[in-house]
């Protein structure tokens, strides 16, 4: 197992954190299997893994330059770690112990993913450790009381974990000095064709393991009331049929998560990614407002949208003395 790291670049700095300098590190477990990962946002920036061919290919979008990272415009969170809280929540606002807490409103009326100044848009601090197993990279940050809206002083972790049969794990820890709410992801888009097969994800095949959906309405916002079936919809995703044509912007409330959650096949290239999670949902979005469109399908593990305002939901809640995990393996085979 080995690891190398290098400079990218300095960040332009924003309102949260001054310019930083940008590293790139890369986990390789000497079979093929290659992960880089920049500090800035804690961002996954490649997965290279061969394909029924035996060449290998980034099977993950990826853009040109740091300072298209840092261009929102450009950067539909592309490979981040989003945070506080991933997805949204509602008007920008909960209510925790009676008070009531106000984000940053970073989509129209509604906080999204964190905020303008989440922690994708931040430099974490990196550490790394490797056996003759692993390649680990753990990174850091701390985000204060108060930042972007929420209370309690929260230290998060994100680890990337490479192992020898070239399994990617990716684990998140969290803190807190107050309660307050958390719930993280990464915010990956794959292709499983690869980057240099230049196609949209229209050919894979998708299937997950869920046989129900959230009901949103026009701003994603989860509707009242339980999760709608999917059976005899185009939601049920069986792997059976391509996405050619199916517009996703889903939340699936996950049957067996630790089993799988969801199987993504290329029948091109033979590339295979089966997901696993301890989380008890996923979104899945097939990428329409990428550049170029359906360039990657984004698997995002994690909280239910809004369960800060919504009791029905699993809790997001994170108290001092606890800590918030989570927990998911992406294995790469081929067919």
């Amino acid at each position: 197992m080995y690891i190398r790291s290098e400079f990218v670049g300095m960040t332009a700095g924003n309102i949260r954190q001054p310019a930083a300098p940008v590293d790139a590190y890369t986990l390789e477990n000497g079979n093929g299997t290659e992960v880089v990962v920049w500090t800035y946002g804690a961002t996954l920036v490649e997965v290279r893994v061969p394909g029924r061919d035996g060449r290998t290919d980034n099977v993950v979008h990826r853009l040109p330059t740091l300072a298209t990272y840092e261009d929102r415009a450009a950067n539909a969170y592309v490979g981040a770690t989003v945070g506080r809280f991933c997805r949204n929540v509602a008007h920008g606002a909960f209510t925790l112990d009676g008070v009531r807490h106000v984000l940053d409103r970073n989509e129209g009326p509604h906080h999204l993913h964190g905020g303008s100044h989440g922690f994708d848009r931040l430099v974490w601090t990196a550490a790394t450790e490797r056996d003759e197993h692993h390649a680990t990279l753990t990174l850091t940050l701390h985000s204060p009381d108060g930042d972007q809206g929420y209370p309690g002083h929260l230290r998060a972790e994100t680890r990337y974990r490479l192992d020898r049969d070239g399994t990617l794990t990716i684990a998140f820890r969290a803190t807190t000095t107050a309660p307050t709410v958390v719930g993280l992801t990464n915010h990956a888009f794959w292709n499983l064709a690869g980057t240099g097969a230049h196609r949209p994800v229209d050919g894979h095949r998708l299937a997950v393991n869920a046989a129900r959906v959230l009901r949103f309405d026009e701003d994603q916002v989860p509707l009242p009331g339980p999760p709608a079936p999917v059976a005899g919809t185009p939601l049920h995703l069986t792997g059976t049929a391509p996405l050619d044509g199916l517009r996703l912007d889903n939340f699936y409330a996950l049957d067996a998560p630790h089993t799988w959650a969801a199987d993504l096949h290329d029948p091109d290239s033979g590339r295979r990614l089966r997901l696993s999670t301890d989380q008890t949902g996923m979104g899945v979005y097939t990428g329409d407002g990428l550049h170029p469109p359906r360039a990657g399908l984004c698997l995002q593990p994690g909280p239910w949208p809004d369960a800060p305002n919504r009791p029905d939901f699993p809790s997001a809640r994170l108290d001092p003395g606890a800590t918030y995990t989570a927990t998911t393996r992406y294995a790469f085979s081929v067919r």
